[in-house]
């Protein structure tokens, strides 16, 4: 896929009269998309080739760009190389039509994704849970970790095995600023771990020596890319109709203990929020619940 990307580049360079700089940039946009588009063909056992890229991969990417919280201004302009490599691709033949025409690149604002009911977590994590394999066995763990402490993506595929107490019930992340923290974890969510340490890890590891916890097919770390992915195909299974990312279950795990009476100050060390004014959004999506609380505690509002 990469040799489409050179002739590209070298189209860019000795007929368009492009800079080095931009050329840089371009190959780092399109290399990365290439890197999305080989973890998904990974993940669904086909081979990669830009043929496959359809408009739906090519949305899946830029909300994945969303996700990882790139500038509007950056995914404007990854979404423009994009663009013109396909024109490119079409034009030289390579393809015979434009899965970019009409692609637009979505607003990329502070709002936060609509959490997901209790429910709704509760169908998606079984959606790996039906399935027999090493790979499902690890999957309900991600899940069941990233809801049980609300972690970043980031922090879930950094851990190691050495990160984990399960005796303890806790898990050892480093946050933004290589911030440590301590997050506890309940215990469904230890019995995920335990099983996929145990049972799934030792079948992925393939004798290697990878201190990941997480592991992908080839007994390698498993990348956000790719964990983002799994759970597209999870939260489709699970028939649910919300965009479901990585960031929906921390959203949807902080919304939950908040709802739940969960102290604001103990959210944000979860969290690991630098300041009380990042955690404070979540507190309009508990509306209801404060509602409830004040209707039953105010002397004057009970009948």
């Amino acid at each position: 896929m990469r040799e489409e990307i050179q002739s590209f580049l070298n189209h860019l360079s000795i007929e368009k009269g492009f800079s080095e700089n931009t050329i840089d940039a371009y190959r780092n946009d399109l290399y990365q998309l290439a890197d999305f588009v080989e973890e998904l063909a990974i993940v669904q056992g086909y081979r990669p080739q830009w043929a496959t890229a359809d408009r739906n991969l090519l949305i899946s990417y830029i909300l994945n760009l969303k996700e990882r919280n790139y500038a509007p201004a950056t995914v404007a302009r990854k979404v423009a190389a994009v663009k013109s490599f396909f024109d490119f691709l079409v034009a030289d033949g390579i393809l015979q039509s434009d899965p970019t025409e009409n692609l637009s690149s979505p607003k990329v604002g502070k709002s936060l994704p609509k959490p997901l009911s209790v429910a709704e977590v509760e169908a998606l994590l079984a959606a790996p849970a039906k399935l027999s394999s090493p790979e499902a066995a690890r999957d309900v763990a991600m899940i069941e970790l990233l809801y049980a402490g609300g972690m970043r993506v980031s922090e879930l595929v950094s851990l190691n095995m050495g990160d984990v107490n399960l005796e303890a019930g806790f898990v050892r992340c480093l946050g933004k600023g290589s911030k440590e923290r301590i997050i506890p974890i309940h215990q469904k969510a230890v019995w995920a771990i335990k099983e996929y340490m145990v049972e799934a890890r030792p079948r992925l590891l393939r004798g290697g020596g990878e201190e990941a916890l997480f592991l992908n097919r080839r007994g390698e770390r498993l990348t956000r890319q790719g964990f983002w992915l799994i759970l597209k195909t999870y939260a489709k299974a699970a028939g649910l109709k919300k965009v479901v990312t990585p960031h929906t279950l921390r959203h949807s795990f902080a919304t939950h203990i908040l709802s739940g009476g969960a102290d604001l100050r103990a959210v944000q060390e979860l969290l690991g929020h630098a300041n009380i004014s990042s955690t404070q959004i979540y507190t309009h999506l508990t509306s209801e619940h404060v509602r409830q609380a004040y209707e039953k505690a105010h002397p004057r509002a009970k009948d």
